[in-house]
């Protein structure tokens, strides 16, 4: 469990059913909390980390609860918007549970403006507190359902939320005019390079896979075409329903603040994994980051056909099985 949360139980703060509790992550121990808790993961890795512990476990709920405890995320915008579901669902205590560096000073502030708050407790360069969802109105820290970037719908949270990413980009400028008949767009995000692939010749199918829920439901508003198909799913195991032609992708590099290349790679393997044998891989990635071993481990020809100072894009062809 977290500490905090476990330090806030023993001193006293008794948490009542049915419970909520929203966005966790592997390094939260929620074991001590009763069996029927319910657990919003939108992020299926650990989402499935969770279910698999017996919890029942969504990606997301409106359903009513008696208590809710707010686990905080690194976005101040997703944070907020994480507060105002829980009050809206909850009937008794909301609980927040943030690390300094996730921003629980700053919000602890903000909230302090609109109603009484118990606690705090601190432990391990974070806070915990709690107040009463009924007490106060956070209503306008509820996202507009309509958030717009470059004309595609974006959420709080999800990855480039308040612009078009400029490796995606640079991505999709390199991508040949006819890429392939059956693609897949590996960490799809809310959909910006889906819908540049399915602009070009050739495309009869194209997959959508990313795991993180609020960017594919994005992505689903983005992208209107009968081709297209969305797969809530962990890249990383993820097996195509059929052999593809060609893998486009930005994998990410991180699930927390610090650089985790080895997701990179795992995209690399999962990519040739599912390619025919005379497949193609089009992939940007940050100039920094160590992927051209697992690239030349996977792939058979190998080479960097674009980038700046900033990052590098990579057509790979010929996996290796």
């Amino acid at each position: 469990m977290s500490s905090r949360l476990e330090l806030a139980l023993a001193s006293g703060l008794d948490l009542s059913a049915p419970l909520s509790v929203l966005g966790p992550t592997p390094d939260h121990d929620l074991s001590a909390l009763p069996p029927d808790t319910e657990v919003v993961q939108p992020y299926r890795p650990w989402h499935d980390h969770f279910a698999a512990r017996g919890f029942h476990t969504v990606a997301q709920s409106d359903a009513p609860c008696a208590d809710a405890v707010v686990i905080l995320p690194r976005a101040k915008a997703q944070a907020r918007a994480m507060v105002a579901e829980a009050c809206r669902r909850a009937s008794g205590r909301v609980v927040v549970d943030g690390a300094k560096t996730d921003g629980v000073d700053s919000l602890l502030k903000d909230i302090r403006k609109r109603v009484a708050v118990e606690g705090p407790l601190s432990k391990a360069h974070g806070k915990i507190f709690w107040f009463h969802a009924e007490a106060a109105d956070f209503s306008d820290w509820v996202p507009p359902a309509d958030q717009q970037v470059a004309g595609f719908r974006t959420a709080p949270g999800v990855f480039s939320a308040d612009g078009v990413d400029p490796a995606s980009a640079l991505l999709l400028e390199a991508l040949p005019q006819k890429p392939g008949k059956v693609i897949a767009d590996l960490g799809a995000g809310w959909g910006y390079l889906s819908a540049g692939i399915l602009s070009r010749e050739g495309v009869r199918a194209l997959h959508l896979v990313e795991a993180d829920h609020a960017a594919l439901d994005c992505a689903r508003a983005n992208i209107d075409d009968p081709r297209a198909s969305f797969h809530w799913a962990d890249v990383l195991s993820w097996q195509a329903p059929e052999r593809l032609d060609c893998v486009v992708m930005n994998p990410p590099f991180h699930t927390g603040r610090a650089a985790e290349p080895a997701l990179g790679q795992g995209f690399i393997t999962a990519a040739a994994r599912n390619l025919t044998g005379s497949g193609q891989l089009w992939m940007v990635a940050n100039r920094h980051l160590p992927y051209e071993a697992a690239l030349n481990e996977r792939f058979q020809q190998v080479a960097e056909v674009a980038g700046d100072n900033r990052f590098k894009v990579f057509h790979a062809s010929r996996p290796r099985r």
